[in-house]
């Protein structure tokens, strides 16, 4: 069962009115609908490979984006967690160096799934029409699915352990619940869109 005045207490130490909180929430809000908004429209219009000349420029294009896109997220994230107080009894040595266990998994989820499914497989490539040969099952993704998602939303919860931050256990939490509903909408998209390749290369 939760602990609820251990999670009362927690969160007590927690500004949800402070200004860099606020703008951290809506940082980690706003990425996940940028890039299935922008890779949907690409799918339907075909609208950003006419106007970079091909998919795979266009599919470079967004990806960048996307990483300056994740580098402000983080920016907002670590400016959230140091303008609050850190926990009490959490600024140890085993909860920075757990912390930091969690983060190398983590990083290693995200670096692993990187390359295994190379750039465009990573920024939605099969949105411009760059598909797969064929479902990538290697690590990590032979652990788990997702491994991008949650070996990010690792990395963001080992950063608030070693800071021993409140405010980042929350928005860590925030983070999880936007992947969450990322892959709710992008999971059922992406299969339709393999589906439809393995009926048309069968019609052939």
């Amino acid at each position: 069962q939760v602990d609820v005045a251990a999670m009362v207490r927690l969160f007590g130490y927690v500004d949800v009115t402070d200004t860099g909180f606020i703008v951290a929430v809506l940082s980690i809000a706003f990425n996940p609908l940028f890039w299935n908004v922008v890779a949907r429209w690409e799918h339907k219009t075909r609208v950003f490979s006419q106007v970079f000349g091909s998919p795979h420029a266009a599919c470079y294009c967004l990806g960048t984006v996307i990483l300056l896109l994740n580098c402000v997220r983080s920016h907002c994230f670590t400016e959230a967690m140091k303008s609050q107080p850190k926990l009490e009894g959490w600024d140890w040595h085993w909860t920075y160096y757990s912390g930091l266990a969690i983060s190398a998994v983590g990083t290693l989820f995200v670096i692993s799934s990187f390359l295994a499914l190379g750039f465009t497989g990573t920024f939605l490539g099969d949105y411009f029409g760059i598909l797969m040969e064929e479902k990538v099952t290697s690590f990590p993704f032979s652990i788990l699915d997702n491994p991008m998602y949650w070996g990010s939303t690792a990395i963001y919860l080992g950063w608030s352990l070693m800071h021993a931050s409140p405010a980042g256990l929350l928005l860590t939490a925030v983070v999880a619940i936007s992947y969450t509903i990322a892959v709710l909408y992008e999971g059922p998209f992406t299969e339709e869109i393999y589906r439809r390749k393995q009926k048309g290369v069968k019609s052939k």
